[in-house]
């Protein structure tokens, strides 16, 4: 079973679902990142690879706000879709308009079962007197029911979060993300702590999600990128804040500026 994730009210029609043009941002003199650009097409799963410091975090945090302008000094242009500036907008405005962001570390209610963390993260009015009375209409469950199947989470939706396993939360997460069906889902080293079964597991969540909702994966796992690459899956190597490679993953391997600053000989 699955669900169709992907927003269609977003303006495409120049560009793709992520366009970063000449992205610069410098912190006290320190250039995290250097003229930067990057597409992503709407439906695709592209991953991003490179050396601690090459700047996948900072792009992450302007890409979803958490910095702006305001804390470092940003030059170039960062839109969803041909029309949304998410330079202009601040965190909880680029979460709303439907980019999602995962963190390494799992964060869900670990005291609520399963199917109470999808309801609580479910898009909509997040009001306290609107959560007192809200109850979950049969789009919100068949929602719901699509996620715990593409999540593999069916026989623990009456679980306590808490007592899932690593591999479980992670997905779990991913699921609570997936109730507020974005247009947009980042996902920084989600593999990170998990064992070869669960990272495959994870992997075969995302390739379910292909087409259905643009991703950009940042990870550090070859096995595991190379799962969700496969053979013509685009690839992006940074390195000092800049663009290095971009193509297949087989033709990045084989790029000698990857060897030489990241993957070695």
């Amino acid at each position: 079973m699955s669900a169709h994730f992907l927003e269609k009210g977003i303006d495409t029609s120049h560009t793709g679902i992520l366009y970063v043009e000449d992205l610069s941002v410098n912190f006290d003199g320190f250039q995290a990142i250097n003229k930067l650009s990057l597409t992503i097409d709407v439906g695709e799963l592209r991953c991003v690879i490179g050396p601690n410091g090459a700047g996948k975090t900072t792009l992450m945090d302007v890409i979803t706000g958490k910095t702006r302008s305001t804390i470092a000094g940003i030059d170039g242009s960062v839109y969803l879709g041909s029309t949304i500036d998410l330079m202009m907008m601040n965190e909880p405005q680029i979460a709303q308009i439907g980019v999602g962001r995962k963190f390494q570390k799992p964060t869900v209610f670990e005291h609520h079962p399963v199917w109470e963390n999808l309801e609580l993260a479910m898009a909509g009015d997040k009001s306290w007197h609107h959560s007192l009375v809200a109850k979950v209409d049969l789009e919100g469950r068949r929602l719901m029911e699509a996620v715990l199947a593409l999540t593999q989470l069916e026989s623990e939706a009456y679980r306590e979060a808490g007592l899932l396993s690593h591999g479980q939360k992670q997905r779990l997460e991913i699921g609570m993300l997936l109730m507020q069906q974005p247009k947009l889902l980042l996902l920084d080293e989600p593999v990170a702590g998990m064992t070869d079964e669960e990272t495959m597991r994870l992997a075969e969540l995302l390739n379910s999600l292909r087409g259905q909702c643009s991703m950009m994966v940042v990870e550090h796992d070859m096995e595991f990128v190379a799962a969700l690459a496969g053979d013509k899956g685009k690839v992006t190597v940074l390195a000092e804040g800049s663009v290095l490679a971009e193509g297949t993953l087989d033709e990045v391997k084989r790029d000698e500026r990857v060897i030489e600053s990241y993957l070695g000989r």
